[in-house]
């Protein structure tokens, strides 16, 4: 047998279904068919008992499987042994995230990394929410990076940067000298929501006292989106401040704290337990982690709701 019989085979288990193993090995079901009876005859026992459309291990496939997952592990950490037998690392990183995170966090992460990494290549997977976590999971993205809570136990997580969502107002906004907001005051204002994700979730939750009195004028899917209708005083909107510091400096916008209770929202990067970190991969952990810590100590001389970086 061969490594590529072991990925069906091991594609098939998780998947519980050769037809959906034919589909991410990019088979027919036929010629998986054919890996699986060419293992049984090597082995000279079933591994699957079929059930009409449904299919279970035997015994001895539960055996294998778990023999067959060290067989895959360990070829995967004997190319990384070889492949770090360079002096530069080289290959490439997904990192699984979405728009404003790719947009106002990770060029500087990006570019730190390059300088110590730069024959390391580097691939963005614009994904929203819960399918961060996935990407992760299921191998499609190395590393994640969103909004906890993270309710998957089997991936690391690394809180990196702890910032606050604000009401975001036009500089001269009848509302932009106030020192808090509550949702009360917004009401008489058009709101510009995000479209989905937890940040829409925390602001339905704060304005579901006033739910029946809003004045919602658009619900966008992108965070610059926002901004520039914020400034073109198409209403108020709600963002983290890190999201807008170009428009803070210009003096474009201000951004107003929600009250009674600061929405406060923290970062982290995820990644996969059970996966081997090559060298490649521990110097983004690292350098993601130093980047932020200094980004957060910084910021918090002008902030000091914003909390130091820990892992969880």
């Amino acid at each position: 047998m061969d490594f590529d019989q072991l990925h069906t085979f091991l594609e098939i288990v998780r998947l519980k279904s050769f037809s959906k193993a034919a589909q991410t090995c990019f088979r027919t079901q036929p010629a998986i068919s054919a890996q699986i009876r060419q293992i049984e005859q090597e082995l000279k026992t079933d591994l699957f008992e079929r059930f009409g459309s449904r299919i279970s291990l035997t015994t001895a496939g539960r055996i294998f499987a778990d023999y067959a997952e060290q067989m895959m592990d360990l070829r995967r950490r004997a190319q990384d042994a070889i492949d770090e037998l360079e002096i530069v690392p080289r290959g490439e990183l997904v990192i699984a995230a979405n728009e404003a995170i790719c947009m106002y966090m990770l060029p500087g992460v990006f570019s730190e990394y390059k300088k110590l990494f730069p024959a390391v290549q580097l691939q963005v997977n614009r994904s929203y929410g819960s399918r961060v976590v996935e990407a992760v999971m299921e191998n499609v993205a190395d590393f994640g990076l969103r909004q906890i809570p993270v309710n998957e136990k089997r991936v690391e997580v690394c809180e990196v940067f702890t910032d606050e969502v604000r009401a975001v107002v036009p500089a001269d906004h009848p509302l932009a000298d106030k020192s808090v907001v509550t949702c009360d005051d917004i009401l008489p204002f058009q709101l510009l929501l995000p479209q989905s994700g937890n940040t829409r979730a925390r602001i339905d939750e704060w304005l579901e006292p006033v739910q029946n009195q809003l004045k919602i004028s658009m619900e966008l899917d992108s965070t610059e989106m926002m901004k520039r209708f914020v400034v073109a005083g198409l209403g108020i909107s709600f963002l983290a401040t890190v999201n807008c510091r170009e428009e803070l400096e210009a003096g474009t916008v201000k951004t107003i704290p929600i009250a009674p209770v600061p929405m406060i929202r923290t970062t982290a990067l995820i990644y996969r337990k059970d996966k081997t970190l090559s060298k490649a991969a521990q110097g983004f952990i690292d350098v993601t982690l130093a980047h932020f810590g200094a980004t957060m100590r910084t910021a918090a001389s002008a902030d000091d709701r914003l909390k130091p970086v820990r892992r969880v």
